[in-house]
C-alpha cells in the first residue's frame, strides 16, 4: 500500500499521467467527430467504443495512483465529467441528428433535446446509489446512437425511442452499473460480452449472417442489463 503522504516525483508523475490518460478522451472525441462530419458513422462509433473503454479503467487507475492526493487541485471527477458529456452525449446526439433516422423536421429539436436533458443528468448529486445504479436513464445515448447505425429504425419509431429516455432521464427508474452493482462477475461479464459483440458490428467487411448474430448477443445482453435495473427499481436496494 503506497502512503498518501509520500509525495514522490515518481508517485506526481504517475498521477499526472493518469488524468492525462482521463484528457486524450478528448482526442478520441475529436476523432470521433472528424467521422461524423465524414459520414462514417461506424467509425465514430468505433473511437466512442474506445472512449467507454478509456471511462471503464481511469477510475480505478486513479484510485491505484492516488490522485488525489498527490495532485490535489486538479478535479479528477470535475475532467471525466467534461470527457464523458462529449462522448456519451454531444458526438452521439450529432450522429443521430446527421444520420437521417429522424425526420427532418425534428432531427435538430431532438438532438437539442438530447443536449439539454442530458445536463440534467451530470449536474444532479445524486447520479448514482449506493449500490451501484443510476438514477434515471443516465445519458447512454453512444449506445442509443449505435443501434440507430447498425439497425435503423423506422422514422416514428426513432422519435418514439428518443422522446422516451428523455422523458426516462427525470423518472424513478434505476440503469446498472455493471462494475459496481453487488450482483456478481456475472455483470462485468455480460457488459463485455456487451462490448465485443457491438464493436465487431461496427467493423466493415462483416458478413450478413455474422452481424445477424453479433447484433443478437448485443440486444440480448444490453437487455439483461436493463432487466437487472428494472428489477432494482422495483424491489429496491439489495446491499448485501
Amino acid at each position: 500500500m503506497i502512503d498518501p503522504d509520500e509525495k514522490t516525483s515518481g508517485g506526481t508523475a504517475l498521477a499526472w499521467g493518469v488524468h492525462l490518460l482521463t484528457a486524450s478522451g478528448a482526442a478520441l472525441a475529436l476523432l470521433a467527430i472528424d467521422a461524423v462530419f465524414r459520414d462514417a458513422h461506424r467509425e465514430a462509433l468505433l473511437w466512442l467504443l474506445a472512449a467507454l473503454a478509456l471511462d471503464g479503467i481511469d477510475g480505478t487507475l486513479a484510485r491505484r495512483a492516488m490522485v488525489k492526493e498527490r495532485v490535489p487541485r486538479i478535479d479528477g471527477a470535475a475532467l471525466d465529467l467534461v470527457i464523458d458529456y462529449l462522448t456519451y452525449v454531444v458526438i452521439p446526439a450529432l450522429i443521430i441528428w446527421r444520420l437521417g433516422v429522424l425526420p427532418e423536421e425534428l432531427a435538430l429539436p431532438l438532438a437539442a433535446a438530447i443536449l439539454i436533458s442530458a445536463l440534467y443528468v451530470f449536474a444532479r448529486r445524486d447520479m448514482k446509489t449506493d449500490d451501484g445504479f443510476f438514477r434515471g436513464f443516465p445519458a447512454l445515448w453512444n449506445l442509443v446512437a449505435l443501434y440507430f447505425v447498425v439497425a435503423p429504425p423506422l422514422p416514428w419509431v426513432a422519435v418514439a425511442i428518443v422522446a422516451v429516455l428523455i422523458a426516462m432521464t427525470f423518472a424513478p427508474v434505476h440503469v446498472v452499473h455493471p462494475f459496481r452493482a453487488p450482483y456478481g462477475r456475472w455483470l462485468p461479464a455480460t457488459a463485455i460480452l456487451w462490448a465485443v459483440s457491438s464493436a465487431g458490428l461496427l467493423l466493415p467487411g462483416i458478413a450478413t449472417d455474422v452481424a445477424g448474430a453479433l447484433l443478437a448477443v448485443s440486444l440480448a445482453s444490453a437487455a439483461l442489463l436493463v432487466g437487472v435495473g428494472l428489477l432494482r427499481t422495483l424491489r429496491g436496494p439489495q446491499l448485501s
